[in-house]
Parts: C-alpha cells; sequence; structure tokens
C-alpha cells in the first residue's frame, strides 16, 4: 500500500483553503463590492465635516463596517430578484444566481443576514439608532423602492430610485452627530443630482442589453440627445448644490475652487457627449464620461475630507 508523501499532505490543506476562498468570493460578488467602495468614498468626508476634524478610530471604522454590511445586504437582495435579468444581460451573465454558483435560498438568507446584523450594529455598535433607522431606509429604497417598484416600470427608475444610493452620507452624519441638518442633506443632494449623468453613460453603453432585458432606462427609450440634455440639467444642479454646500458649512475658498473647476470640467464632459449625439451613438465615448463622473465625486469629496483642516486659516465668510 503507497504511503503519501510530505507533498501531498500539503497539497490537502492548499485545496481546502482555495476553495474557501472561492465560496468567500462568491458570496462577495454577490454584495457587488465596487458600488460599496463608491459609498464609502463619501462617508468618510462626510464624518470628518460632521466631527469638524477627524472622528474617533472606533466611530470611523465602525460606521464603515455598518456601512458595508447594510450596502452588501441590499445588493444581495438586489441580486437575488434581478436575476432572471443578469442572466439576459452579456454584463451580468456571470454573476453567482446566475451561474448557480449559489442557491437562491442561501443568496435570500445572505442578504437577509447582512440587513440585520447592519441594523443591529449601527444601533448597537456604533450606537446610533438614527444611523440604523436611515440604514433599514436605504436597504429598503434600493430594494423594494428601486429594485421592485421603479426598475423594470420608469425610465426614471435610476434617479428617484437611487436616492437609497445618496443614504450613508445621511448615515455617516447622523453616527458622528445623533441628528441631521441641512449640511448633510445638501450632501446628500449632490448625489442624488449626480447618479443621472454617472449611470446613464453605463445605460447608453449597454442599451442593448437593458432592451434585451426589457428595462426600461433612460437611453433605452429614448434619444441620446435627450439623454445627454437631462445629463447636463443634472450636472448643472449638481455644481450648484456643490456650492451651496460651501455657504451652509461655511466651507472654505479652498472647497470652493476645487468643486468649481472640477464641476466646470465635469459639465464641459457632458457638453462634448450631447455633441457627439449629432455624429451618432458610435461616437459616442460615453463609458469615457462614465470615469469622469467617478473622479469627479472623488476629487469633490475629497476636498469635502480636507476643508475642516483648512477652516481655521480659510473660510468663505
Amino acid at each position: 500500500m503507497p504511503t503519501a508523501t510530505p507533498e501531498a499532505h500539503a497539497a490537502v490543506p492548499a485545496t481546502g483553503s482555495r476553495r474557501v476562498v472561492g465560496r468567500v468570493g462568491v458570496y462577495v460578488a454577490l454584495t457587488k463590492p465596487r458600488i460599496i467602495e463608491l459609498l464609502l468614498v463619501t462617508t468618510i468626508p462626510t464624518m470628518v465635516l460632521a466631527a469638524d476634524g477627524w472622528p474617533s478610530i472606533g466611530l470611523l471604522a465602525g460606521t464603515l463596517v455598518g456601512g458595508a454590511l447594510s450596502a452588501g445586504g441590499a445588493n444581495a437582495f438586489n441580486s437575488f430578484l434581478d436575476r432572471d435579468i443578469d442572466a439576459v444581460m452579456k454584463r451580468t451573465s456571470r454573476r453567482p444566481l446566475v451561474t448557480g454558483a449559489v442557491s437562491e435560498r442561501a443568496a435570500l438568507v445572505f442578504a437577509w443576514t447582512l440587513s440585520v446584523v447592519s441594523t443591529l450594529w449601527f444601533w448597537f455598535v456604533v450606537g446610533s439608532p438614527l444611523a440604523a433607522v436611515l440604514s433599514v431606509l436605504a436597504i429598503l429604497g434600493y430594494v423594494v423602492g428601486y429594485t421592485m417598484i421603479l426598475k423594470r416600470r420608469t425610465p426614471q427608475n435610476i434617479v428617484w430610485g437611487g436616492a437609497a444610493g445618496c443614504m450613508p452620507v445621511l448615515i455617516g452624519w447622523a453616527a458622528v452627530t445623533q441628528s441631521l441638518s441641512w449640511t448633510p442633506v445638501l450632501l446628500f443632494l449632490i448625489i442624488f443630482f449626480w447618479t443621472p449623468p454617472h449611470y446613464w453613460p453605463l445605460s447608453m453603453k449597454f442599451r442593448g442589453d437593458y432592451g434585451a432585458a426589457r428595462v426600461p432606462m433612460l437611453p433605452v427609450v429614448a434619444p441620446s440627445r435627450r439623454v445627454a440634455v437631462e445629463m447636463i440639467a443634472y450636472a448643472a444642479a449638481m455644481v450648484v448644490t456643490t456650492l451651496a454646500l460651501a455657504w451652509v458649512a461655511d466651507m472654505t475658498w479652498v472647497y470652493v475652487g476645487v468643486a468649481t473647476v472640477a464641476g466646470a470640467w465635469f459639465l464641459v464632459g457632458c457638453v462634448r457627449l450631447y455633441r457627439r449625439t449629432r455624429l451618432g451613438d458610435s461616437q459616442l465615448k460615453e463609458m469615457q464620461l462614465f470615469r469622469d463622473s467617478i473622479t469627479y465625486l472623488t476629487v469633490v469629496f475629497a476636498a469635502i475630507l480636507v476643508d475642516p483642516f483648512l477652516s481655521d486659516v480659510l473660510s468663505v465668510h
């Protein structure tokens, strides 16, 4: 009877480890981590602004963990509810519920678990009942409002459904102050107005997928020129809101300058897309604007992050 070599014994745990990592990766994919990253990018600057400096490391870490759990739960519910759409669209055809890498029951249990744990986490660990309530509203807004009601029924789905993606700034502010004010409302509106010119370029690129799945995204049901005009309008409202924030939150001229330059840059990008609509959809270069939108939001919130540390020497007033 042959004996096992040391190398063979070493291979067993390695194989098991790969299986565990692969299994964990499947569940992480259900949470759509790239979306979570973008949400957390807005949470940290909001908490710094609310605290007028760095909040405690414990509070910051706790809020980020709670936000990741909450967003992950909402995204897992979305993955479960949209599994039929994902199976039709090429862009999403490799998601876990489509390939069968995870069962529908397991995905649903996972979504409920993350959502319940995130609520308890905000209430007891972060110590903010208000943040817990806002987290629940964000989950309901994304799962029920957007995924179940709006997404398959109206071209304005991403406009109103996207409000759920604005909630992290309210949650972050509430975690620090245990209250809300006009400042977090303006932060909410910045992301609200940013969402259409961020997401519609992606919808333009994949309008064929959305059309095949019968999801009435605005670029599917309206001419590209009309979509571009609406994007310009939302982008303009976004820039105005970033400047209103400077006055309400007593921001410095550094923030005002960054918000103005970044806003003008992004607006020019929207106008360029509008001009390209005259050349036909094949010339839109819509994904460039999609990537630019992420850069814009990152730059503006980076300015919000550093502003409290400059407020002692510079001020709008």
